[in-house]
């Protein structure tokens, strides 16, 4: 009895032990998970953050300091380049009460004298500088022209000894910064600054905009760095308990993740880099033809578009005259800050005529073999409407010449057909006058007043585009309608996002709107402006189908009210293969001087981008 009793007493001590080691051992693998963890989120997760909390402890950070996302190009191969993103910059300052403390203390024991101290120290410094140079001189020639420090100079600073801070050299590279620390000399002060740099300069400023104070804060003041400000704009890493953060993660990673809106723009504190639907060589090229056509016609203003037609993609936008973001400030007048391309409106004249056709070809009150009797002019409510050379094409004349020779008669004609409401039903369905909800800031919905009136002569002026004012972006959007089977896309810049907990947000969005009625209304139209292109224009390609229109709009006298004589804005726009369409672009022009019509201006340099992009792009021919 008393062995079964000591064996049950054994048996529960074992179980006991058992359970204490267990618990033992669960407790140091729990230890384990956390080192981990914490070794993870340390070397990968902020492994750059935490790199930098370190660097503070050897940098005197400057009033500066800040810290943003990237935001990157993209190319065809989806290969990616920095548009945008934090550089450090260091100034290399010393302290002369100090140096001269250290001094005293080496003197007073013997080792060097004065004259040995402040020379030896010089070499150090000039060596550091030499050393990132491209300069091959020897430091310890004093005929040196190359030098960094000049010897007396820096020599008369350490002897300075009222001063705590004398400035030997601005602006040197973090390399310079290290190697400086890696001697270790006390009175040495190196100062960061954290600078943006945008690296392609003048070319996509528009779109990438520039990072400037706000009260006492530097933060997005234009373009996607204002847009996307709360994603690139990063906070300090804390200095909160290592473990208190590593459980909170734990919470907040195992939540469910829901935390984007619509667009990619989160609604928490994650923080990431931005990557563009920009293709840098197409954005590169266009920039350069802008600039041509600038120099060319003696411009007030160039800008173009170069979209995906299907899914919105903006290839490459800009806009000419520009800024270079690295020195905005030394731009004299402010309103170059301003995109246009989202902001400004237009009255964009006759490259508006085929939405009009395309609504009369989808509302069924016309089809491709209409005919109309163009008198050349006509009176509507009063006023008198012409064609631009007053010219009548006579009796039985076809729907196609009303795009192929631009008559006003002939849009006349198609919208006295729909009638005025369904005119303004079919153009509000095209989003004009609305936003596009392109991902850019201060885009401007138009002035389209004249759309709501259903007066004829209002509807009429507005079928061939005057009357109406709207923004290129939203024109180059109601025209895609035409090539990409009649949906309203969402234009857009930004690809996608990468936040720093490794989420990423595709922001390519399938929101498309049917506003065709008839499947068949953008074969039909795309087929009436490639014979545009091929016997109006005279630009056929044996190899590819290309649907092109010009526009010429009178500009209006903000001060009268009234149209000017002898200035006009010049358009063009077009999208190819025409049989199954990939790419859009628009083209246009303020108040070029020296010519009268858009088919003059632009279309040479309509058919040089048409020619890069099959070439870049490898469009396989469809003829």
């Amino acid at each position: 009895m008393k062995k079964i009793l000591n064996n049950s007493i054994s048996q529960e001590r074992r179980k006991l032990i058992n359970k204490r080691t267990n618990i033992f051992v669960f407790f140091i693998f729990l230890c384990f998970i956390i080192l981990g963890y914490w070794l993870f989120k340390l070397q990968i997760i902020h492994g750059k953050e935490y790199k930098e909390a370190g660097d503070r402890q050897y940098f005197l950070d400057t009033g500066e300091s800040f810290n943003r996302g990237s935001i990157f190009f993209s190319n065809k191969t989806n290969i990616i380049s920095p548009a945008v993103e934090m550089y450090n910059e260091y100034d290399i300052a010393i302290d002369p009460k100090t140096i001269n403390s250290e001094f005293k203390k080496k003197i007073n024991k013997g080792e060097k004298t004065l004259e040995d101290l402040k020379n030896n120290l010089y070499l150090s410094i000039q060596e550091v500088f030499s050393k990132w140079s491209n300069d091959n001189t020897d430091i310890n020639n004093s005929s040196s022209t190359k030098i960094f420090l000049n010897k007396n100079d820096f020599f008369l600073k350490i002897e300075n000894e009222e001063s705590s801070f004398e400035i030997l050299k601005k602006n040197v590279s973090e390399d310079i910064a290290n190697d400086l620390i890696g001697l270790h000399i006390r009175g040495l002060i190196i100062s960061r600054k954290k600078s943006r740099v945008y690296f392609e300069k003048e070319i996509a400023a528009k779109i990438l905009g520039f990072v400037g104070f706000n009260d006492t804060k530097k933060t997005g003041l234009y373009g996607l760095e204002k847009y996307y400000n709360d994603v690139l704009e990063k906070d300090p890493i804390s200095n909160s308990n290592i473990f208190a953060e590593i459980f909170s993660d734990f919470k907040s990673e195992s939540s469910n993740n829901s935390n984007f809106k619509k667009g990619g723009i989160e609604n928490n504190n994650l923080k990431g880099n931005i990557y563009l639907t920009i293709d840098i060589n197409v954005e590169r090229y266009l920039n350069q033809l802008l600039i041509k056509i600038k120099n060319k016609w003696n411009s007030q203003k160039v800008g173009g578009i170069i979209m995906d037609i299907n899914d919105g993609s903006i290839l490459a936008m800009d806009e000419i005259p520009s800024f270079d973001p690295n020195n905005y400030k030394n731009v004299e007048n402010i309103s170059l800050y301003n995109n246009d391309l989202v902001s400004g409106v237009y009255e964009m004249g006759s490259i508006i005529k085929p939405l009009t056709v395309a609504a009369a070809l989808d509302a069924g009150v016309v089809n491709e073999y209409t005919t109309y009797n163009d008198t050349g002019s006509i009176l509507i409510n009063g006023y008198k409407v012409s064609n631009y050379d007053k010219r009548a094409r006579g009796p039985n004349t076809p729907l196609q010449e009303i795009l192929s020779q631009s008559l006003n008669i002939g849009i006349a004609f198609l919208v006295q057909k729909m009638g005025g409401g369904l005119f303004s039903e079919y153009f509000h369905n095209f989003g004009i006058g609305e936003y596009t909800g392109i991902d850019l800031p201060n885009e401007a919905s138009g002035l389209v007043a004249n759309l709501n009136t259903h007066v004829d002569v209002d509807s009429v002026t507005a079928g061939f585009g005057q009357g109406i004012a709207i923004t290129p972006i939203q024109t180059i959007r109601a025209l895609s309608i035409l090539g990409n089977g009649g949906k309203l896309i969402t234009p857009h810049i930004v690809k996608k996002i990468i936040y720093d907990n490794g989420d990423e947000k595709n922001i390519a969005l399938d929101d498309s709107i049917e506003v065709f009625k008839n499947a068949s209304t953008s074969e039909k139209i795309s087929k009436i402006l490639t014979k545009v292109v091929d016997n109006a224009m005279h630009m056929k390609n044996p190899r590819y189908t290309i649907a092109a229109k010009t526009g010429t709009a009178q500009m209006v006298n903000s001060n009268t009210g009234k149209y000017y004589d002898d200035r006009y804005l010049h358009s063009f726009f077009g999208y190819f293969p025409a049989t199954k369409p990939k790419y859009i672009i628009f083209l246009y022009q303020v108040y070029p001087k020296g010519v009268e019509y858009a088919s003059q201006s632009l279309k040479d340099y309509f058919f040089d981008l048409v020619n890069y992009l099959i070439k870049y792009y490898e469009v396989q021919p469809d003829r």
